[in-house]
Order: C-alpha cells, then structure tokens, then sequence
C-alpha cells in the first residue's frame, strides 16, 4: 500500500493568537503533522468592491488528502475571517522520511 498524498495547505490569519489555536487544535487533533507560522505577511486583496491590505499570519500546513476534508471543516470552524484562505497544493516531492513522518501522524 503507498503512503497517502502529501498537501501543503495555505491559510492566512489575522494575528498570532488566531493562528497559534488553529495551529495546536489541527495539530492536536491529528488533522495536520505541522503547522508553521510565518508572521508578517502583508496581503493586499479585494474584498466586498474595495482593494484591502492587511498584515496577517500566514500559516504553512502540513497533512493529507485522506484529511483534507476534516481539516477544512476544522479550519473555517475556527476561523475568525468570514472567507479564510484554503488553499491546498500537493507535494510532488520531499525527503522520503519526512514525507512518511507527515502520513504516521495524520494516520
């Protein structure tokens, strides 16, 4: 049987303490194998017609297909944006043990 697809999940959010409480809870939860918290994104988007900037969290998260779905579902849960960024690319390479170590704590 092969490992499980690795996805790189992309989200945003609005300040550290939002960012570290869906961090520990995905981790936590086994939705995710790791989250990493990048601070001092600035994003510039439209929103509701107007052109918006804002300095955010940009979170980095590490899972599977298999838990892509819950961990959405977990994501705009927990979510303080009415429209969070969700966005999830699919690893086409990495070292192979880190890989496998994603897919062990995902399981």
């Amino acid at each position: 049987m092969s490992a499980p697809t690795v996805l790189l999940v992309f989200s945003t959010c609005p300040d550290a303490a939002s960012a570290d409480a869906i961090a520990r809870a995905l981790v936590g939860e086994g939705l995710a194998a790791c989250v990493t918290r990048l601070p001092g994104a600035r994003s510039t988007y439209r929103w509701q017609g107007a052109v918006e900037e804002a300095e955010e969290v940009q979170l980095l998260i590490k899972t599977t297909r298999p838990r892509l779905q819950a961990l959405a579902e977990r994501l705009r849960a927990l979510h303080p944006y009415e429209l969070p960024e969700l966005v999830a690319v699919e690893a086409q390479g990495g070292w192979a043990p880190y890989l496998q170590w994603i897919a062990e704590q995902t399981a």
